[in-house]
């Protein structure tokens, strides 16, 4: 789809209030296949506004957290909440960080309540956040914290 047809589109489905009435074919069977338990998370909360104690959703949160990508990068997890090595969290292990694979995590509905992604959290605390500004930098400062010089503006 063009950017003018999206830009045409957008007001029509928020206009008609149902997203698939501007579709060829419904895509919610394929959203729903439990191969893919992130998509189905959020097709779940996202498109069908499932409530989080709803149990189709308790179980797609499940299915997250133990099957797919994000069981596979948190199995390549460090005991100290970080991938590759502590030092290089953001830069010069670009993609396979630790930052990165955070990001990654937290883009696939990974559970913030689960101990791997907690480590995860108080790894970049105590090694990126600048402890004056409480900006994150990409390079750890020698006391601890983040390099105040180095604060990411992002």
């Amino acid at each position: 789809m063009n950017p003018a047809t999206i830009r045409k589109t957008i007001p029509l489905v928020k206009s008609l209030g149902k997203w698939t009435t501007v579709l060829k074919a419904d895509p919610l069977g394929w959203l729903l296949e439990a191969d893919n338990p992130s998509v189905r998370y959020f097709a779940l909360t996202n498109l069908l506004k499932k409530p989080e104690t709803d149990q189709s959703i308790k179980q797609a949160k499940d299915a997250v957290m133990k099957t797919g990508a994000v069981s596979k990068i948190l199995a390549k997890q460090r005991s100290g909440g970080y991938w590759e090595s502590p030092e290089n969290f953001y830069i010069k292990t670009k993609y396979k960080g630790t930052v990165w694979q955070f990001i990654i995590l937290a883009e696939l509905g990974a559970d913030g309540n689960d101990e791997r992604v907690k480590r995860t959290c108080e790894f970049i605390l105590n090694n990126s956040q600048d402890r004056e500004s409480g900006g994150f930098s990409y390079f750890s400062a020698s006391g601890g914290g983040g390099d105040h010089n180095k604060v990411l503006p992002c």
